[in-house]
Order: C-alpha cells, then sequence, then structure tokens
C-alpha cells in the first residue's frame, strides 16, 4: 500500500511539471491562452452555477458546473496546445516525421527513405492502409522523388496498395496539423499478418540512412552526403 501511495506521489509532480511546460511552449505562440482558459472556466461554472440558485439547487449544479468547467477547459487547452505545437514544428525539417511516429498503434514510421540534395526528403508509413509516402519539401521537386520511391515499392510489394501525400499548404497538399487525420482516413485494406509481412520485406530494403556507405572511425572532417536525384 505504501508503494501504491510513494508512486503515485512520485508521478504528480512529473504530470504538473508536464502540464506546465505544455503551458508555457503554449503561451509563446498564444499568448491569451491563460486569458481564453479563465474566461472559458468562469463562464460554464458561473452559468450552471446561476441555474442552480434560480432552481434552488446550487450545491448540485454547483458541482456539475466545476465539473464541467474543468473539463472544457482542458479541452481547450489541449487543441491550442497542439496547434501551436503544429505552428512551431511546421516548415521545420522532419516535422512529417514527428507527426507520423505519433499517428498511432498499427503504424511503422521509417523517415527519410529517399532524399535529394535539397534536402526534400519522403517518409514511408506501413500499416492497416498499405504504404503511405510522405514527401516534404517543394511540391515540383518532390514528385520525382515520390514517383522514383513508389515505383520501387510497386516492384517490391506489388500486392500492397501504395499512397502518396505532399505536406504543404498549396493545392492538393495536406497541411502539417491535417496529416494525422488524412492518414486515418486511408481504408483499411490490409490484415496485422499482411502489415507485418510487408514491414519484413521493406525492412530488408534498409532506408537512406543504413544504406549509405559511411567509412569506418571518426567521420573525416568536410565529408558530406551523397547527392541524391537532381531536382527537374
Amino acid at each position: 500500500m505504501a508503494r501504491k501511495e510513494t508512486a503515485a506521489e512520485a508521478a504528480n509532480p512529473g504530470r504538473l511539471k508536464q502540464i506546465a511546460l505544455t503551458f508555457k511552449m503554449t503561451h509563446k505562440a498564444d499568448p491569451k491562452i491563460g486569458l481564453i482558459l479563465a474566461a472559458v472556466f468562469i463562464i460554464i461554472f458561473g452559468v450552471l452555477l446561476g441555474v442552480g440558485f434560480a432552481i434552488s439547487h446550487p450545491i448540485y449544479l454547483g458541482i456539475l458546473g466545476l465539473l464541467l468547467a474543468f473539463l472544457a477547459t482542458a479541452i481547450v487547452f489541449g487543441r491550442r496546445a497542439e496547434r501551436a505545437a503544429f505552428g512551431q514544428m511546421e516548415g521545420q525539417p522532419g516535422a512529417a516525421a514527428a507527426v507520423l511516429d505519433n499517428v498511432g498503434r498499427g503504424w511503422t514510421t521509417t523517415p527519410a527513405v529517399a532524399m535529394n540534395r535539397n534536402q526534400d526528403v519522403v517518409h514511408r508509413a506501413v500499416g492497416k492502409a498499405g504504404i503511405v509516402l510522405v514527401a516534404e519539401g517543394n511540391p515540383n521537386r518532390v514528385k520525382s522523388l515520390l514517383a522514383a520511391e513508389k515505383k520501387k515499392m510497386n516492384r517490391i510489394v506489388a500486392d500492397v496498395p501504395v499512397h502518396d501525400v505532399i505536406v504543404g499548404n498549396g493545392e492538393g497538399m495536406v497541411e502539417l496539423k491535417k496529416l494525422r487525420t488524412a492518414m486515418l482516413k486511408f481504408p483499411r485494406v490490409l490484415t496485422g499478418p499482411q502489415v507485418t509481412a510487408t514491414n519484413d520485406r521493406l525492412r530488408a530494403l534498409g532506408d537512406l540512412m543504413t544504406n549509405m556507405p559511411l567509412p569506418k572511425g571518426p567521420m573525416p572532417k568536410g565529408m558530406r552526403m551523397p547527392r541524391g536525384p537532381k531536382a527537374r
């Protein structure tokens, strides 16, 4: 019993610290977050408490209002924190890979399976929807990267559907904050064993980093990454 209490006490400071750090990060991008959360809490609690006095049940409605106010405040905080996080990640190299890592269970992400000298990059995710190739970079340049990678996937795993997504704000592109939703909208056509088999076959290919020839020992000064296909 004492061990359980100690574990709970140790966990609470960690959670509070995490909430505080999230609030600070959100406040940098959304300075009005404190006022908005306070307004949501006060309005919901105040309205229900007022209704409670009106119907002669202030205690019951006050407790209900307190719970609903906490719940609504937490929901608003979570959404605005998520929006702030995406705002800070947008435009940063590897942002799409970070989102793919948090799509959910059943997805396996391999970052940077293809890259060119302009640092346009393609990530790969495998799940019950099949293979999804997610590109970051100039939309005109990444099309050739996607086409080459898609051709390779069709050659290696011809029986698995291959989808492609370009992250960005232009026409036909998917915004970073909507990437997870777009991934989950793809129809599920593979079974669990088929997903495992697909991952095993693709894992045998390696990725850009594992296939990159690197010398043993310390890396020589001035060494550059090998150039990928030129942009057209």
